[in-house]
């Protein structure tokens, strides 16, 4: 069998290397879990992510939006402010962070490093 006639090795499904892109960019996990929590404004997400600057927070919130993993609803008034919420697609995204939370658990050392645990 020569080398080109030799079966190619499937790579990983394509919706896995899409969640993995997204999931995978700094914040954007952290992000979502934290409006599991509830709908917040852009301080009240802040908060609730530690450590991301605003600059930060704003861009994945953008990405976050463009996919339709997160809602954003501008509130008129004198000083409109944004409120930002998971969508129906970032809802049903729960249900995978929950069995990921729980794997995170059981399985990775506080510290972050599973190296340490093996």
């Amino acid at each position: 069998m020569t080398t080109s006639q030799r079966p190619q090795p499937a790579g990983p499904p394509p919706a896995a290397t899409r969640a993995f892109a997204l999931l995978g960019r700094r914040w954007n996990g952290l992000i979502l879990a934290a409006l599991a929590t509830g709908p917040a404004h852009f301080a009240q997400v802040r908060e609730r992510v530690p450590g991301i600057s605003d600059r930060m927070l704003a861009q994945r919130l953008q990405e976050l939006t463009a996919v339709g993993l997160v809602a954003r609803n501008v509130q008129p008034g004198p000083s409109s402010r944004t409120r930002y919420a998971l969508s129906p697609h970032g809802n049903a995204f729960l249900i995978p962070l929950a069995a990921l939370l729980v794997w995170a658990e059981d399985h990775l050392p506080a510290s972050g490093s599973p190296a340490e645990g093996a």
